[in-house]
């Protein structure tokens, strides 16, 4: 289908998925409780918390991000605070807590179908998300969104490089592109380094690896809004600025 061309000349927008299409930091906040409480008997709440991250962040280069990942580093933390006493049933309620979270029903951001509809009808839609390729095509299947995105890209890291090549490889300008997403490590910051436009939209958890201090919104190319269903009313503001 061709779309009108906006005055501002964006001609495809993308989208962050987990956080910013549906609910996704609140299973592993839920499921890191449930790990303290497994491992309490063996240690205090913060220095739990300070050895899952630390191990998480270790294993980044071999699992990459997603459930997987983070189930395989509640096991090796839970092995190694407990100098190997951990018994055989306990690793298995750490897998369950795994596999609960890759089978939880997609729970959409409010509006988001609509929303998709809406820009549809104007822009080309992608989705740029990074995570399991297994899990995120799931959980997109699940969503009853992929109708909505004329492309779906699973990658192991979003950074500068990453969204170049995506653009190179897909035929798009960075002055015709917009990101939406909740990171700004991920999904502001390495767009804006190659000359694309992005859309912040915070969501209430934040993993500290995607906290960046000093950005400043508003501007020509960052923006910022608080919920998805603002963002077809910026892009016509953006749109009818002369």
């Amino acid at each position: 289908m061709t779309r009108p061309k906006t005055r501002t000349d964006i001609r495809t927008v993308a989208f962050d998925a987990d956080d910013t299409l549906w609910h996704h930091q609140n299973l592993f906040e839920e499921t890191q409780e449930k790990f303290r409480a497994l491992l309490r008997p063996y240690h205090p709440d913060a220095w739990i918390n300070e050895n899952l991250h630390d191990t998480e962040m270790r294993n980044l280069r071999h699992f990459g991000y997603g459930v997987k990942g983070f189930m395989l580093s509640m096991v090796e933390t839970a092995i190694q605070l407990t100098e190997g006493r951990i018994q055989g049933s306990e690793i298995q309620k750490i897998l369950d807590l795994g596999k609960d979270m890759l089978e939880r029903p997609v729970e959409l951001m409010p509006g988001v179908a609509q929303v998709l509809a809406t820009l549809a009808q104007q822009f080309e839609l992608m989705v740029i998300t990074k995570g399991d390729l297994f899990d995120q095509e799931t959980k997109l299947a699940r969503s009853g969104l992929g109708a909505h995105f004329s492309t779906i890209e699973v990658v192991s890291e979003k950074n500068a490089a990453t969204y170049a090549a995506i653009l190179k490889r897909h035929s798009i300008g960075p002055a015709h592109f917009l990101m939406v997403g909740n990171s700004l490590k991920s999904d502001i910051e390495p767009v804006l380094q190659i000359g694309g436009r992005a859309v912040h939209i915070p969501y209430e958890l934040q993993w500290s690896h995607d906290q960046v201090e000093g950005m400043s919104a508003n501007t020509h190319d960052y923006f910022e809004i608080t919920a998805l269903s603002e963002l077809p009313g910026l892009l016509k503001k953006i749109d009818d600025k002369p």
